[in-house]
């Protein structure tokens, strides 16, 4: 027996999807409702406004895009091979046709305010990043770890937004890159 998702599950769901492919500030309340098939009165019944659905969302549908990058926590791979990994993701991601860059920086540039609250969650997500970066950094004995981790986590920003702004893959470039930072550091 299947489960039927409950009007906040859509409207959740159809706010990650249509946000990372066209933008929070582009996609209105009523496009929205209708992606969800969810009334507008229900949807803020469950949410005082867009801004809460697009803080939820990201809260809600992060983790997955995350994960997406990490290797299985409990796979043999050494310090080096986990942190190319998620470049590795990154290029593989490029390279197909509905990738729109990192959600969390896209979604941070759009609301252009630090202290809005999905903006809050989005560099929360920049944040597990940078710190599974320093995790691995300092296993693998980079001499400043935490610079490193900062420099990596540049780099996944950037490549994300040259594969957008190029509408092309990246093509190996990331993964050198990070396999640079990495020689120079340790």
């Amino acid at each position: 027996m299947t489960s039927i998702a409950s009007p906040r599950e859509r409207l959740l769901r159809a706010a990650a999807e249509l946000f990372y492919a066209e933008g929070a500030a582009t996609v209105g309340v009523e496009r929205l409702c209708k992606a969800a098939g969810v009334s507008k009165r229900s949807m803020y019944q469950l949410f005082a406004t867009k801004d809460e659905v697009i803080a939820e969302s990201l809260r809600e549908y992060g983790p997955a895009t995350v994960a997406g990058y990490f290797p299985d926590p409990a796979a043999d791979m050494p310090p080096r091979e986990r942190i190319l990994h998620v470049f590795a993701r990154l290029e593989e991601r490029s390279g197909t046709g509905p990738f729109h860059g990192c959600p969390f920086v896209n979604t941070a540039v759009e609301l252009h305010d630090p202290t809005h609250a999905a903006a809050l969650v989005a560099l929360s997500f920049k944040q597990r990043l940078e710190s599974y970066f320093q995790q691995h950094a300092t296993a693998l004995g980079a001499s400043d770890p935490q610079f490193l981790a900062a420099q990596l986590t540049m780099l996944f920003d950037g490549a994300s937004v040259r594969a957008v702004m190029r509408a092309e893959p990246l093509g190996g470039l990331a993964l050198r890159a990070a396999g640079q930072l990495l020689d120079a550091a340790t």
